[in-house]
């Protein structure tokens, strides 16, 4: 079973090249387990056995590709020579690492290096790669991207979507699967029926290789045939490595469930040792070349685990934490350029604050399902691709998940990204990139997630249970993320503006039933409303009402209907960061409270809104804070039972209940 080797015209330089690259990351490996059993480092996930797959694919791609490797593929850390000290520091979670401390192990990215590190939900880091990839194939650079998956991880819903929309996109990249025969202790073939990966890309159209995964120059020769003919003719390949994991899914777990027998035949074919064996027979390597080769590499691990232990442990500040959960961005307020303004609807302010800032920034991508020649659902992008064209906006197969995460690849790449969420409700199909990779990049390890993604949300239109919900205080929750959520189409269009101008991820929420049903004066020219700031639509002094979106309307309607009512009206505007100042103001003025909105009452963000009022204002209130919302069920479709679950009649109440308290 041992290896066989073809150096074919590769000098023996370029071999010893190779061979120095394999053995590093063996050898930091073994001084990696030394250190796990000594308590110096927390967790080690293996590679042993394994990297003639990274040492080999990444040697033959050229330094400004992109790379998203996975747990055991240090040797791509290496072979792109990723600082050593810092590499360390990383593993022992000092801030001279990557992520400072906040994550451990290959979670981390580093743009210098051309590598986006993995997060645990395995296959998320698919999706990423096609909006990287979509980068390099709309700047038309030539440019190959890499990504790292393994058998377990095929089954993941994203492995298929992000290989999906890769074809149908014809997106230069290379689907690279480690198959190792186990998912942690689940074997392959209670993973999967099908004999091999290589069969799974004829249902995508597209080709597939099969390598040796131990043999380095199989693999180097290999992705070399590919990305030469990716470069000259876009499109993904799926390549198949054929190796073996000789050691736990990460160390704790151990190996007892693998037949024992596997390692002995696994270690015959030992990526490292077997080519040491065939240099030397070759008389490219001997006794003397070999010996300098390990000391150079000891004394670099050595240097760099001197640096890494004499750092001090992370000096914890909680006002270091908030401030790196965004990119810093210095809004600058843009007024109209003239007075000429136009009465839209709340969807037309939208459209047009879309459609200009797509002229502003030609690096803009909008992304979703049917926006393109159908101009969406809603028809906010009706009429864009005649004038943007199909590159700039982009229909995509019905795949939420690596949509979002190809939004994160295009940040990563240079771009901003506008997507679709076509429903709001639809969005729990990308929920794990949305709050795992979006929300936690900047944090991390300082990558913007430059995106703005569209939800067209709420109820009072017929919709039923998976077209109606309210579903903002999910991201209301998750930190890292802006949500915005506006009541009039001139905050819309502003807001939207503003949205984009960020290089942080936003959720922004429009009202299905304000679409058509609200309109205003809106400036014809691009302008923007700052994000985090509240509006006072009426001012009174008996009762601050607080709210958004719908419950704006409810709430001025009510208002009109009873003018002896004198109330500050808070339309929020923005969810989070949510305008703190202006409430305080508000409620120490009228010493009252009641907060209003579409969502479910439990959970809704009003419980947090009640919660910080009665923190702050507690000694100028007059009467508790009240929360007025939709009933604790799913959102039903016949009318008298969707009036009945929102609010509107109840709040009537609620509002002359905390008054005459």
């Amino acid at each position: 079973m041992a290896i066989k080797y073809d150096r074919g015209q590769h000098s023996d330089d370029f071999l010893i090249e190779l061979f120095t690259g394999i053995l590093k990351p063996r050898m930091i490996e073994e001084k990696m387990l030394l250190l796990l059993r000594q308590g110096k480092i927390s967790k080690w996930f293996s590679g042993i056995g394994q990297e003639a797959i990274s040492v080999g694919a990444v040697m033959a791609m050229n330094s400004d590709d992109y790379l998203l490797p996975m747990h055991r593929n240090l040797g791509m850390f290496t072979v792109r020579d990723v600082p050593l000290a810092r590499l360390f520091a990383q593993f022992q979670g000092k801030a001279g690492g990557f992520t400072k401390g906040r994550d451990r192990s290959f979670h981390f990215g580093s743009i210098e290096h051309r590598i986006i590190g993995m997060i645990s939900h395995l296959g998320s880091q698919m999706g990423v790669a096609d909006g990287v990839a979509l980068g390099d194939l709309l700047a038309k650079n030539k440019k190959v991207t890499l990504v790292v998956t393994g058998d377990g991880g095929s089954s993941q819903g994203e492995f298929h979507e992000a290989i999906n929309v890769a074809a149908v996109w014809d997106l230069p990249i290379i689907f690279l699967i480690e198959n190792n025969g186990y998912g942690l202790s689940t074997p392959s073939e209670e993973q999967f029926k099908f004999k091999s990966f290589i069969d799974k890309a004829k249902g995508y159209g597209i080709s597939a290789e099969q390598v040796d995964g131990n043999n380095i120059l199989d693999v180097y020769n290999t992705v070399k045939e590919l990305t030469e003919k990716i470069r000259k003719e876009p499109q993904p390949i799926l390549l198949e490595c054929m190796t073996f994991r000789m050691r736990g899914h990460e160390e704790a777990s151990g190996t007892k469930y693998i037949p024992q027998e596997l390692f002995t035949e696994w270690a015959r074919k030992d990526p490292v040792e077997n080519f040491e064996r065939y240099l030397i027979t070759e008389k490219v390597l001997n006794e003397k070349s070999q010996k300098e080769i390990r000391k150079k590499i000891a004394k670099e691990i050595e240097a760099g685990l001197k640096v890494a232990f004499a750092e001090k442990a992370v000096f914890a500040n909680s006002q270091t934490e908030y401030d790196d959960l965004f990119q810093k961005h210095e809004f600058v307020h843009t007024e109209p350029a003239s007075e000429k303004a136009s009465e839209l609807r709340m969807v037309d302010a939208v459209k047009e604050g879309l459609y200009q800032s797509l002229e502003k920034y030609d690096n803009l991508i909008v992304m979703g399902q049917d926006i393109a020649k159908y101009g969406g659902v809603f028809k906010v992008t009706e009429g864009f691709i005649e004038k943007f064209g199909a590159e700039r906006i982009r229909n995509t197969p019905l795949c939420e998940s690596a949509i979002v995460g190809a939004t994160l690849g295009l940040s990563i790449n240079g771009y901003k990204s506008v997507m679709e969420m076509q429903f709001a409700d639809f969005v729990t199909c990308g929920f794990n990139q949305i709050i795992n990779n979006l929300a936690k990049a900047h944090w991390r390890w300082e990558q913007n997630a430059d995106v703005v993604i569209r939800m067209p949300t709420g109820a009072g239109v017929n919709a039923g249970p998976f077209h109606s919900q309210s579903n903002e205080a999910w991201f209301f929750h998750t930190p890292g993320l802006k949500v915005v959520y506006p009541a009039f189409p001139r905050d819309a269009k502003g807001l939207l503006a503003a949205s984009i101008e960020d290089p942080n991820p936003v959720m922004f929420f429009e009202h299905k039933a304000l679409y058509r049903s609200v309109k205003g004066a809106v400036p014809a020219d691009y302008f923007t409303v700052p994000i985090g700031k509240a509006a006072l639509v009426k001012e009174g002094t008996a009762v601050s009402i607080i709210t958004y979106g719908s419950g704006v309307h409810w709430a001025l309607k009510e208002l009109e209907q009873s003018p002896d009512i004198s109330a500050d009206l808070i339309d929020l505007r923005t969810l989070m960061p949510f305008d703190k100042e202006a409430i305080v103001a508000s409620v120490k003025k009228t010493g009252r409270a009641i907060i209003l909105h579409e969502d479910t009452l439990v959970g809704g963000i009003g419980g947090e809104l009640a919660a910080f009022i009665y923190e702050e204002c507690f000694e100028f209130l007059d009467a508790p804070v009240m929360r007025s919302a939709s009933l604790d069920t799913p959102v039903p479709f016949t009318n008298s039972l969707e009036t009945n679950f929102l609010p509107q009649d109840r709040f009537k109440e609620q509002l002359r209940e905390v008054l005459n308290y």
